[in-house]
């Protein structure tokens, strides 16, 4: 089922305290990863990772429709969604940024379609990219996840413009 409201008519805020309200919400951090027609590698940092379905297990996280990525990871058959752990700022960094390899010096290990999951990350999930939906001024990727797995440490997290961790603080 697909709705449409009626949007409202002006609204009380601009970007900047719309972007200032939504840090307010702190997400766990990952980096998505594949594979390109030439055999090399594709990554890129993303906050916004969700379930979507136990049955059948479905996830979903979003793309700026403008990102230089987006072909890659529209056309693609697969991806792997890495879950980053406390303590790995640096890849969520490395692999935020544009124009450098950021693969370059990093341990991974190979999916079973030969997708780089890296090394630490406290879950992944390689997904079949089953669906896309453009909204707003991003695309949402709807993967159906085909492997998982879990390595229970504390988690990445991201909180109003810094990262932290769920680690207790003693």
């Amino acid at each position: 089922m697909n709705t449409l409201s009626a949007r409202a008519t002006t609204r009380g805020f601009d970007t900047t305290h719309f972007r200032q309200a939504l840090s307010q919400f702190a997400t766990g951090v990952t980096v998505i990863t594949t594979r390109l027609a030439d055999g090399t590698f594709r990554g890129l940092t993303a906050s916004s990772f969700n379930s979507v379905s136990l049955d059948p297990p479905l996830v979903l996280w979003s793309l700026g429709a403008g990102a230089n990525s987006m072909p890659i990871f529209s056309g693609n058959s697969h991806y792997v969604i890495n879950v980053l752990s406390s303590g790995q700022e640096d890849l969520a960094m490395r692999f935020a940024r544009r124009g450098e390899n950021p693969f370059e010096g990093v341990d991974y290990e190979l999916s079973r379609t030969g997708l780089p999951i890296l090394k630490g990350v406290s879950a992944w999930f390689e997904c079949h990219n089953r669906s896309r939906y453009p909204e707003g001024d991003h695309v949402i990727f709807v993967g159906e996840v085909e492997e998982c797995q879990v390595h229970p440490q504390p988690a990445l997290i991201f909180h109003g413009g810094k990262f932290g961790s769920t680690a207790s603080q003693k």
